[in-house]
């Protein structure tokens, strides 16, 4: 499977090439960095530390996609969605692990998988997807009478809150009740707020230090709590999730995939 990278010279792109090198059946073959990136005309595989691999970080995203199976990005949300759009002209798969994504972004992406297939996933680990499932499963069970809170904390260089992974565990949290997460959603409390409305879904967020990323899900009732945390203290299982996603979709025909199609998971 040929494999491509965009933004090779940042951190998730560095793990990225090296997952590539560690996974059977794949090859880099393809590239890129933003234009004037103090990475270009260097060796992919030497600036991620795993040896020459003849792959040269261009500036050009549309060559990436042209020479590819499928292309890998965790990028920005603007040129995400450019490059969506180039995955469908080329026929290419493409994997995004971009969060921060507006609503209008989303629907780009439901326009262009009608071309290509397009894995977009808010987390590309494999357990956080299974927590997904599960916080979805326990919401269906528990019902309104339980106060749903979100709590997540990152590093104190993360740009967008709250974190789209904490977004989709308040959008698991809102199928699981059959709710428009928008209609339910407290991103922010500050003031006099009230008393909590029965049925809000609330969202807490804590930036600082070099925190990869923890997520913990409240379900309080009167006499107890239940909570389903996650932590992760190494960002190469971002990668690792992001390249068994690019092996399963290099063959799969057009639409628009999650991680849930990915692992199978049915709740």
């Amino acid at each position: 499977m040929k494999l491509g990278v965009i933004g090779a010279g940042g951190r998730m792109g560095r793990m990225l090439v090296q997952t590539i090198t560690e996974t059977d059946g794949a090859t880099l073959a393809a590239a890129c960095e933003q234009p004037a990136s103090p990475f270009l005309g260097l060796d992919a595989g030497e600036l991620a530390n795993v040896g020459n691999l003849g792959v040269t970080i261009g500036d050009d995203a549309n060559a990436v996609f042209a020479a590819c199976d499928t292309v890998m990005e965790f990028s920005v949300p603007a040129a995400t969605i450019a490059h969506a759009r180039m995955a469908a002209a080329n026929g290419t798969a493409h994997v995004i692990g971009t969060t921060g994504l507006s609503a209008d972004d989303e629907a780009v992406l439901h326009e262009v998988a009608a071309k290509t297939a397009i894995v977009y996933a808010p987390n590309m680990s494999v357990v956080v997807n299974l927590m997904f499932a599960l916080v979805e499963k326990v919401s269906s069970l528990l019902g309104s009478d339980y106060d749903i809170e979100i709590v997540e904390m990152h590093h104190k260089h993360k740009i967008d809150a709250p974190s789209g992974t904490a977004v989709g565990l308040g959008q698991a949290a809102a199928r699981g009740r059959q709710v428009d997460l928008n209609e339910v959603a407290q991103w922010s409390r500050e003031g006099e707020t009230g008393a909590r409305r029965q049925g809000d879904i609330g969202f807490a967020t804590l930036r600082g230090g070099d925190v990869v990323g923890e997520h913990t899900v409240m379900f309080a009732a009167p006499g107890e709590r239940m909570e389903i945390t996650h932590r992760c203290t190494d960002r190469q299982l971002f990668a690792r999730g992001g390249v068994r996603a690019a092996m399963w979709a290099g063959d799969k025909p057009p639409g628009l995939y999650t991680m849930k199609d990915i692992l199978g998971l049915d709740v």
